[in-house]
């Protein structure tokens, strides 16, 4: 609009030193000197009508303040339009049409009124509200003057965003008070222009809108600057008594670590005893830790919120430095709470491929101790037996821990294998291996029975037979018959060795059963050839 206006002030300036029609400053009535005078006035406003240009909050907003009232002012024209073209009795095909044209209008300005609702009044309110001020944050410890300052850095940036928008405000009137001028300096030579005169008339409106916008952003902007000034005061207050009690402590804690180390000296140049010694270094190193911990725990214990954040650090700094240590008094936590190893439970621990089978006897904060047995493993794999094995507690969120008598369960299963010949009387092998392992574990049979049967509210046990169980297998020299039996988890082998001796002994009363064993058959059809020997002839020689 602005870059038209300047179009029609060039064309006037064109048609009044081109032609001598009837104009409002004649040719001949403007001296050379007005013409270059009205050339810099020119100048100056296009400049002005630039930089106003590149887009200015304040502007847009009066833009379309502006736009809503005058839709507002031609939707009730048109109101009182439609109002009166309704009320004819018989009206003509012109009025029905500007009715007709003129309800059409009234709903598309209705839409634009809505779009543009917020700019019905107080259309600079969300501009002129102060930023809102947060909380100042309290300051306990030195962690918290790291927050004060992100705090104060965070005010400070608002502050001047605020200042800001003043600044552009105040600059805006300025700027279209100079382009007022201007103009009115303009049409000083040229009065009978309508639209100098329009905008004219529209930038005295917009000023007279924005200077008492101006007065109450300075008002508001006084009271809230005021508010951060004495917000800054409390929060710098704040932080030099933290920081001066902070260099306190530090003091503090630098003498008592002189004196630590003298009295670490004077206990290693003194003492000969090395047990003695390191008694004596253990302890000053606990009570100098402990000293340190309240003393930093005493001067903050008026905030127990940071007392837990100290704590929290402090925490993890000992898992990240200790982290096995910590781990396994996470393991005696889960040991103790979850039930899973008591003492007196039989368990297999492996690790690295090892295995080790025996008794827990403690279970202390960092581990558990474990008596080595006799067992099926220790014959079969280690050869040894009668250890005190140490496992750190948190193997158990690592390793594989089997418990043999878990929950009052104090059985397991235990096989025995056997093999006879593919000829033999399978059926009854079968049935004698059966006889012996049912003999002798029916007493473990009826015990187990009676636990599972009490685990069922706790585990989800699908299949709770306990009968000893025969199966046979196909195997290279024989058939393999697999004799499986619930025995004492304490004492596997002394059953196993019954129950072998006695399956043998009944195998070997009976004539068509027979053991088998890795067997090697040569057939022999007919004798080797004989094989003449071939000697070379000499030459001229018949053959023999």
């Amino acid at each position: 609009m602005r870059l038209l206006i300047l179009l029609f002030m060039f064309i006037d300036i064109y048609a009044i030193e081109s032609n001598s029609t009837n104009t409002t400053i004649q040719k001949e009535s403007i001296r050379p000197a007005d013409q270059n005078y009205i050339s810099q006035l020119m100048e100056k406003l296009s400049n002005i009508e630039k930089e106003s240009d590149e887009g200015n909050i304040w502007t847009k907003i009066y833009s379309n303040y502006k736009t809503y009232q005058e839709l507002k002012s031609r939707q009730d024209k048109l109101m009182a339009r439609i109002f009166y073209l309704k009320s004819l009795k018989s009206p003509t095909p012109k009025e029905k049409k500007e009715l007709e044209e003129a309800q059409i209008e009234w709903k598309t300005n209705m839409g634009k009124l809505q779009l543009l609702e917020e700019f019905h009044q107080d259309p600079f309110k969300k501009l002129l509200e102060p930023p809102k001020i947060e909380d100042a944050p309290k300051i306990g410890n030195p962690i918290g003057i790291i927050s004060a300052l992100s705090y104060l850095k965070k005010l400070k940036s608002k502050q001047n965003s605020y200042q800001s928008s003043y600044e552009t405000l105040k600059g805006t009137i300025e700027q279209l008070q100079n382009e007022k001028k201007l103009l009115g300096q303009i049409l000083h030579y040229n009065p009978n222009n309508k639209k100098l005169k329009s905008r004219y008339l529209d930038l005295s409106k917009e000023i007279d809108t924005l200077l008492p916008t101006l007065e109450i952003f300075k008002t508001t902007k006084d009271v809230y600057d005021k508010k951060v000034e004495e917000i800054k005061l409390e929060v710098n207050k704040n932080i030099k008594q933290e920081v001066e009690k902070a260099i306190t402590i530090g003091f503090i804690v630098l003498f008592l670590f002189i004196v630590f180390m003298l009295f670490k000296y004077l206990v290693s140049r003194y003492m000969s005893d090395k047990e003695s010694f390191y008694t004596i270094n253990k302890v000053a190193n606990i009570m100098f830790v402990t000293i340190l911990v309240l003393t930093i725990l005493f001067a903050y214990i008026e905030n127990v919120n940071y007392i837990v954040t100290i704590l929290g650090f402090a925490s993890a700094g000992i898992a990240i430095a200790m982290k096995d240590w910590f781990m396994s008094l996470m393991g005696w936590f889960t040991i103790i709470l979850g039930g899973t190893v008591h003492v007196g439970d039989r368990v297999k621990f492996v690790r690295n491929g090892v295995e080790y089978v025996g008794d827990i006897v403690d279970i202390s904060l960092l581990r558990m101790t474990m008596h080595e047995d006799i067992t099926l493993t220790t014959y079969m794999h280690n050869r040894r037996s009668g250890r005190v094995i140490f496992i750190p507690n948190n193997y158990i969120f690592t390793d594989m821990i089997a418990n043999y008598s878990h929950s009052g369960l104090k059985t397991v299963w235990d096989g025995i294998d056997f093999m006879v010949t593919f000829d033999s009387n399978i059926p009854k092998a079968t049935a004698i291996a059966k006889e012996v392992t049912k003999k002798y574990s029916k007493g473990y049979t009826d015990i187990t029975r009676k636990q599972l049967n009490k685990l069922r509210s706790q585990y989800h046990l699908k299949n709770t037979n306990v009968e000893p169980r025969i199966f046979s297998f196909i195997d290279t020299y024989g058939m393999r018959i697999s004799a499986w039996y619930l025995t004492n988890a304490f004492a596997t082998l002394t059953l196993r060795s019954t129950i072998s001796y006695e399956i043998i002994e009944k195998i070997q009363k009976e004539p068509d059963i027979k053991l088998a064993y890795p067997t090697q058959s040569l057939y022999m059809d007919k004798a080797p050839k004989k094989i003449e020997p071939n000697y070379p002839q000499m030459p001229n020689e018949e053959p023999v």
